[in-house]
């Protein structure tokens, strides 16, 4: 992956769509941005009717102005193909690429969203519209990297129009090979449903009752292929004419159409969306998990917040607006977390359609109100920050992100409804944000020997080569924590032969012999004098040793949380819904057995490092109302200043401090880029 060439300091801005202003707006706003410390703009995402006003029908006039006049200010252009978005002409000459949902609703134009990704006419235009504008500004002064489509899988991602069901079939076929084959691995015997024809198959649409989970998991599995196919074909066409980087915005733990861990192969630069829930006050703890993957999907290289909020976005239920001092913090820790780039949707708020109440850089009060001097202080905070760029974060800890067994889990007609996947994934990181603990997030797949802790909080879909991968981790000095009803299918959502956890059985060294759920309101007591809701289980003890035991519930007696050595390593077990102060303690207790070194901060106080050739750069991100005290020497990074051991974070504040490092490298999950940092 490469970097956007350039610039020696961290890049900052964020979408401009001149198209809705006049060209007299274009010169204010160029202005501003230059005030703002602005130094890259994504241009273009959603302008494919101006630019191609009919088919094989070209007009660049406006794109040919704004990009000169961007140029001669010295601002860079992160370049969009509008392919989120396809032109009238095109869904009125072609009806048959119209998206259709599951339940059989045929979608029509008026708003944001593509046509079916398995369109073959949307194929060609698209590759065909990325192609003339690659043709024309490969080697345009102002254009710096791509920005293939938008936010893929957002809103249209599954769609079951009959190019999708041609597709799907072949992609089964080239899956399967034989309809034997693919019988078997979808368990069509139950409720007869084999096949003996592959155009039998269907795409999984609204059925009497539950539709075969099989099918549905490998519908999700295509969906997300068939969405990379799209961009591949416009990447492609971009890369006959350019080595400039590529990429598209992902939204890392927010979308969940896409294998993200498949498509961070094929960009150049991880480049991510991400908006608060702002109805939620752990909102900056979910923020940094985001950060936290979408840093993982770059192994651990630099990326880009490709869009965030200044304040309050429009299509939430209650749309809460940021107030002082958020923004920053927002964006302080992306950058903590690895992001060499801070970029926003919008620069100037739009006065039309369905976002024109949705927070901008210059907000529809210009520039006098607070968000817009938030803005320049950030713009000039960011400039001040040059000497973090490429910097790295280390983290010895992991939780395992798996969205393959995300789709699995939350399928219809589980044990119970307190089994999605995202609840458990977000308590155990939230316990670890709590204690101070950088986390990095793995595919079960991958080589995890560099972490001393690995947590499986929700991995309900295991697939037979990586469930020995975890064994091998384990059993050569790795800790696991592993929460309830994971490895439980393999990777059809088919039950192993045997007693669940399947392939968890012998790394945890225990059988279940019966899943328990609880009742709503229920809650069981443990030995440890900790309590547990939603879930238990009766289990046999094999190498296990039981850590603590139900009280009361329907296991009574039976163990709750269990250990296991094996080899050099050990694997937990936790077999209840652990919450708050209990799931922290256990959290703990894993991590010191582990020998995991941590600090736990003040409450509300966010802690990361990030490690370049000769500093530490330490990012303090005060979300509490009062002053937080530091225990640290070295100099402010924003400031110069001196940093003594008597010094605070102000209440709702950020500072960064550098302190040297002899030379020590960040970890890197490439070997060649490890070399190169130490």
């Amino acid at each position: 992956m490469s970097w956007i060439p350039g610039s020696t300091s961290l890049r900052y801005g964020g979408d401009y769509n001149p198209e809705q202003w006049d060209r007299e707006v274009w010169l204010e706003d160029i202005a501003l941005m230059k005030d703002a410390g602005v130094n890259l703009v994504s241009i273009g995402i959603f302008s494919w009717a101006l630019l191609e006003p009919r088919e094989g029908e070209y007009d660049f006039g406006f794109l040919d102005d704004i990009l000169g006049l961007l140029a001669g200010a010295g601002i860079d252009v992160d370049l969009g193909t509008p392919t989120a978005s396809p032109p009238a002409w095109f869904w009125k000459r072609y009806p048959a690429a119209q998206p259709v949902t599951r339940d059989g609703r045929t979608l029509g134009f008026g708003s944001r969203g593509m046509v079916s990704p398995s369109s073959p006419e949307y194929r060609r235009a698209s590759a065909a519209i990325a192609d003339q504008l690659a043709r024309r500004y490969a080697d345009h002064p102002a254009v710096v990297m791509w920005h293939v489509h938008n936010e893929y899988g957002a809103p249209i991602s599954d769609s079951y129009d009959d190019y999708s069901v041609a597709a799907f079939q072949e992609w089964l076929q080239n899956r399967y090979s034989t309809l034997e084959t693919l019988n078997r691995a979808w368990g069509t015997r139950f409720w007869g449903q084999s096949y003996g024809e592959w155009d039998e198959i269907d795409a999984p649409r609204v059925s009497a009752s539950v539709s075969n989970q099989a099918q549905r998991l490998d519908f999700q599995r295509f969906t997300s292929d068939a969405l990379l196919a799209c961009y591949l074909g416009e990447r492609d066409a971009i890369r006959r004419y350019t080595d400039a980087p590529i990429t598209t915005n992902f939204m890392a733990t927010n979308c969940p159409s896409v294998d993200y861990w498949k498509w961070a192969k094929e960009v150049d630069v991880i480049a991510n969306d991400h908006y608060l829930i702002a109805e939620r006050t752990d909102n900056h703890v979910l923020l940094a998990m985001d950060a936290d993957l979408t840093r993982s999907l770059a192994g651990n290289r630099p990326w880009i917040l490709m869009e965030h909020s200044t304040s309050a976005v429009n299509w939430q239920p209650r749309n809460i607006a940021k107030r002082a001092g958020e923004m920053a913090r927002n964006s302080m820790s992306h950058v903590a977390r690895g992001a060499d780039a801070v970029l926003f949707f919008q620069f100037r708020a739009s006065r039309f359609g369905a976002e024109k109440f949705h927070s901008a850089m210059l907000p529809h009060g210009g520039t006098e109100t607070r968000i817009w001097k938030e803005v320049v202080e950030l713009g000039s905070d960011l400039a001040g920050l040059s000497r973090v760029k490429g910097s790295r974060v280390t983290a010895s800890v992991a939780i395992v992100w798996s969205i393959e067994s995300f789709w699995a889990l939350d399928l219809e007609w589980r044990p119970s409804v307190e089994l999605g996947h995202r609840e458990r994934i977000e308590a155990f990181y939230t316990a670890l944000w709590g204690l101070g603990v950088t986390v990095d997030f793995v595919h079960p797949s991958q080589d995890l020997s560099c972490y001393d802790v690995v947590f499986a909080p929700s991995l309900y879909l295991l697939a037979e080569d990586d469930a020995a991968n975890i064994d091998r981790y384990v059993s050569g000095g790795g800790n696991l924590v592993v929460s309830y009803f994971s490895g439980i299918v393999g990777e059809n959502d088919e039950v192993p032969a045997g007693a669940s956890p399947g392939g968890l059985r012998d790394v945890l060294g225990l059988s279940i012999e019966e899943f328990l759920p609880l009742y709503e309101d229920q809650t069981v007591s443990l030995s440890d004098s900790a309590s547990g809701r939603a879930w238990s289980d009766e289990i046999a003890l094999g190498t296990a040793t039981a850590v603590a035991t139900y009280v009361d519930g329907p296991a009574a007696g039976k163990p709750a949380v269990t250990r296991n050595s094996r080899g050099s390593g050990s694997a937990w077990y936790v077999s209840t819904k652990l919450e708050g102060g209990d799931l922290r303690s256990l959290v703990t207790s894993a991590l010191d057995a582990a020998g995991v070194s941590y600090v736990a901060p003040v409450e509300g106080l966010e802690v990361v490092t990030r490690t370049g050739e000769t500093e530490h750069f330490t990012f303090y991100i005060n979300h509490a109302d009062a002053d937080a005290p530091l225990s640290v020497t070295g100099t402010d990074v924003l400031t110069g200043a001196p940093v003594s051991e008597a010094a605070s974070v102000p209440a709702g504040g950020v500072r960064v401090v550098a302190s040297p490092c002899a030379g020590v490298a960040a970890q890197t999950h490439d070997p060649q880029l490890a070399r190169s940092l130490s």
